[in-house]
């Protein structure tokens, strides 16, 4: 049994940041910025794309969750692994993956982060420990809990952050995760970016307890809900969700973040009103942490400016990349599926036979 595990019961509630953590200075604060204005302008790009059919498949944005996004990746260290779902392209910006690599997977180009067979819901890097987008809903909730399990079993220093969506707490495989690393005291934080929907179903009519941190108490596990908005506030929650994990304590970590469009490129959220689509606007997190930042003498009309420049070249220079890329070779298609080799592995393509047919007699040969 690993040393970290013990029985002590936990509470739900808030932690407190470790001690030792400094408080982001300007060159922090500005560095969420940038950060967030490209996770923005990747977005919008990657919006186009689709519209253009450059992007197959579905594609899911982080518009209007950059703060969660950064702040989030701020407070992971190197070596932490990451599990997410669909909706992981930030993500995957955040944990330091270049945006050329990035862009080529939407583009299902070679040159991608899964070599061009992922796409946009699938990326992985296990470099950076990004260790997949899912389509599945809750797909990795137990593969991240199982990765916890193992870091456990080696009483290794890392953490696991597991980032979700609202709708998968409802889902059977959330529980029994949640209850496995109660037990079991796993070094894993689970968060849910709770935007208000599931898909089109807000969270007070699918969930029977919509503040949804508060679950986290059917397992005597520790937890808290943080404004998704402030980058700032999202660093201190998961700095002290991640000193939880490693003490051997999981954590419940709910970011109320509502995304600015449709679940998919292709959803026009029809289902929000007017209003409710102008209050969001209203509510942009890049737009208001740009503000906080001037009011604070941190940022000029000027320095926004480049910053978008910026921020705008690099994605152009990503989608350069992404079409000079070539498109994976067919012979690759099976070259991923297993992580080592398995006997008898079928790598037929689509509409090929399981076996060669039989030759058909020829008429009139002999008996």
């Amino acid at each position: 049994m690993a040393a970290r595990r013990s029985t002590t019961p936990q509470k739900a509630g808030v932690a407190s940041p470790p001690e030792n953590t400094a408080n982001p200075d300007s060159g922090m604060l500005l560095g969420f910025y940038r950060q967030m204005v490209m996770i923005r302008r990747f977005e919008e790009r990657a919006a186009r794309s689709y519209t253009q059919a450059e992007i197959g498949g579905y594609c899911h944005l982080n518009l209007g969750e950059e703060a969660t996004v950064v702040g989030l990746m701020s407070a992971m260290e190197s070596t932490d692994y990451l599990f997410t779902n669909y909706r992981e392209h930030g993500y995957a910006i955040g944990r330091g993956i270049a945006p050329g690599r990035i862009m080529a997977e939407l583009y299902g180009r070679s040159g991608g982060v899964s070599k061009g067979w992922g796409g946009s819901m699938h990326l992985f890097d296990f470099e950076s420990r990004l260790l997949g987008g899912y389509g599945i809903v809750g797909g990795q909730v137990p593969l991240a809990t199982g990765a916890a399990l193992a870091i456990d079993y080696r009483e290794g220093p890392e953490a696991v952050v597991c980032v979700m969506g609202d709708g998968t707490t409802n889902i059977g495989a959330f529980h029994e995760s949640l209850n496995i690393a109660a037990l079991w005291d796993l070094p894993i934080v689970y968060l849910v970016v709770n935007n208000g929907l599931g898909m089109g179903t807000t969270v007070e009519k699918a969930s029977g307890e919509p503040e949804l941190y508060k679950r986290a108490a059917s397992y005597r596990m520790a937890s808290a809900r943080v404004d998704g908005n402030d980058p700032v506030a999202v660093r201190d929650a998961a700095l002290a969700a991640l000193a939880s994990a490693r003490a051997g304590k999981p954590f419940l970590l709910e970011a109320v973040s509502e995304r600015l469009k449709g679940h998919s490129v292709v959803d026009p959220a029809r289902y929000r009103t007017k209003e409710e689509a102008e209050a969001l606007k209203a509510g942009d997190p890049v737009a208001a942490f740009a503000v906080r930042l001037a009011e604070d003498g941190l940022l000029t009309d000027e320095a926004i400016a480049q910053i978008d420049a910026d921020a705008r070249h690099e994605v152009a220079e990503a989608v350069a990349f992404a079409e000079a890329s070539p498109h994976p070779s067919v012979d690759t298609l099976f070259d991923y599926t297993y992580a080592t080799a398995v006997p008898n592995d079928s790598r037929r393509l689509p509409g090929q036979p399981l076996f060669e047919p039989a030759p058909f007699p020829t008429i009139g040969a002999s008996a």
